[in-house]
């Protein structure tokens, strides 16, 4: 039987990582207590090499995936994991994304008792809830890291093959704002250890059929294969693009790309001096964000610049790009020290993903800015924690129009089903509909957010966490801005009381929310433009 070409047996092994990393997600979902996790998808698999750079991932969250391999090589450079061990962290100086990101990371050896080290299999989950001075543990008025909630340095959750559920939960209940749901974080973990150890067994079950070095040799070509592939991206571009965008604050976001090639190819710099100082706020975003948002981008213009190649977010991808962030910004603070001084991120993960994202694409002139936040809405009490992001349009670009009523970019959740909402929290959904006419004109119209409408039916705290309440997301090459969004709490006696993007509130039973999230910039000149203008 003749060989197969190469190029065969690397789509095949590609797949085969690719199967593995979905099977932890079906595990991890199945297996879920909450609903942020089992019904909204608030998760991400992935399988690294042993080097713990990022192979392969499930179509999941790209905020969470291209932070996982910085994480690994952080984690394991700070403990030694030996076989039977799994460590997990949310400590944003250590790869994390923010404090209800809570990453389990597991290596995997040949054999359950040792052998060469074939990689490692990662997952991380949002959990609604983990402490912290407001209900869902992303209180918009934060500081400081520790007011949002449990700070867990890697720490083994299982050691040698033996669970310390225990010393997890007295980390989860200690410190000045402790969760208010342990039980539901600790069967979550269960859940994402059970996604970790189907992950585990399947490398090793691939190792085993395959042979150690066909694993270490398609991780390592898929790599070679990714780096081929935005080498290609990036010959055609040369010279120097910049771009800048402001937070709604106005902290600005700055970004300098040089293309060019030396003696081993194409090189790209992507450099964001000049950007804003370490926010006093929680708009801060760790290094491992950054890097999502750059990976995320750059497989954005692989895409762009040959549709038919298909490579995951696999750190190759990185090879020949060099990011460069500047000190002591909100792109890179300082996180050593202890937690009480360090700065708040939660914001960071979230809302300076997608402003980064917005930033790129401008630079790269890959399309108009789409929503550009996850316009997150999070309400409780002492009791429970409810977290959802909503959707909203996306930017148009060369041949295509936006879409509406979607999530974007770093973001890739569900919204809870309705159902479920009003049978497990205190609310009503009274109306969740395209908002009409939000995107921005154009040859190509960018996509339209929606409205939506949550009744509460008991006191609770609210918090709103979003971006373009100020900036209008920008069209490109005459394209038209998409609408801003907005938020309004319409109270029982007809009054209304308008909230910032960034806002808490103490709402009573019987008061609305009203929110109307961004559609997207247009692509080009309208010609209903044209005839307005001859």
């Amino acid at each position: 039987m003749p060989a197969r070409p190469v190029e065969v047996e690397l789509a095949l092994f590609t797949h085969r990582f690719a199967a593995i990393a979905a099977e932890m997600g079906e595990m991890l979902q199945r297996t879920a207590l909450s609903t942020n996790v089992r019904d909204r998808l608030d998760f991400s698999c992935a399988l690294l090499d042993r080097e713990g750079r990022l192979v392969v991932n499930a179509p999941h969250i790209p905020v969470h995936l291209g932070a996982l391999g910085l994480c690994v090589r952080k984690v394991a450079a700070h403990l030694e994991m030996r076989p039977g061990d799994t460590v997990v962290t949310n400590h944003p100086g250590f790869g994390g994304s923010h404090l209800p990101d809570i990453t389990v990371i597991t290596p995997v050896f040949q054999f359950p008792e040792g052998g060469e080290l074939l990689g490692y299999v990662a997952n991380r989950c949002h959990h609604a809830e983990i402490g912290g001075i407001r209900s869902g543990s992303m209180p918009p008025s934060a500081r400081f890291l520790v007011e949002e909630g449990v700070v867990l340095e890697p720490l083994h959750l299982v050691r040698g093959g033996e669970a310390r559920w225990e010393d997890v939960r007295e980390r989860l209940t200690s410190g000045p704002w402790p969760s208010r749901t342990p039980d539901e974080n600790l069967a979550d973990l269960h859940a994402a250890l059970a996604a970790n150890l189907r992950g585990v067994e399947g490398l090793r079950q691939l190792a085993a059929q395959h042979g150690l070095e066909s694993v270490h040799h398609y991780m390592d070509a898929l790599r070679r294969d990714a780096t081929r592939k935005i080498s290609m991206a990036l010959s055609g571009l040369r010279g120097s693009f910049c771009a800048e965008q402001c937070l709604d604050d106005g902290t600005l976001l700055r970004l300098a790309v040089e293309c060019g090639e030396d003696q081993d190819g194409p090189r790209c710099v992507i450099d964001f001096e000049g950007s804003g100082d370490v926010h006093p706020g929680n708009l801060n975003a760790t290094p491992a964000i950054v890097r999502s948002a750059v990976l995320y981008v750059l497989r954005l213009l692989v895409a762009r610049r040959s549709p038919d190649a298909d490579v995951p977010l696999n750190e190759g991808l990185f090879e020949p790009v060099e990011l460069r962030l500047p000190g002591s910004s909100l792109l890179s603070p300082d996180f050593s020290g202890p937690a009480e001084g360090l700065p708040a991120v939660v914001g960071g993960n979230v809302e300076t993903s997608q402003r980064v994202v917005d930033t790129l694409l401008h630079a790269f002139d890959l399309g108009a800015c789409s929503q550009g936040t996850m316009n997150n809405v999070l309400f409780g009490d002492d009791t429970f924690g409810y977290y959802e992001t909503v959707c909203g349009g996306t930017g148009a670009g060369d041949g295509f129009d936006g879409t509406s009523a979607v999530h974007s970019h770093m973001t890739n959740t569900r919204i809870t089903d309705p159902e479920i909402l009003e049978q497990r929290y205190p609310v009503r959904l009274e109306e969740f509909a395209i908002r009409h006419g939000s995107g921005g004109d154009g040859h190509h119209r960018g996509g339209d957010g929606v409205v939506r409408r949550l009744r509460f039916l008991r006191d609770v705290e609210l918090s709103i966490l979003s971006q373009h309440r100020v900036e209008q997301p920008y069209g490109l090459h005459g394209g038209g801005p998409g609408t801003k969004g907005r938020q309004i709490l319409v109270h029982p006696d007809g009054s209304e009381t308008r909230l910032a993007g960034i806002s808490q509130a103490d709402v009573r039973a019987g008061d609305l929310l009203v929110l109307e999230t961004p559609g997207g910039g247009g692509w080009g000149r309208s010609s209903r433009h044209d005839e307005r203008v001859r």
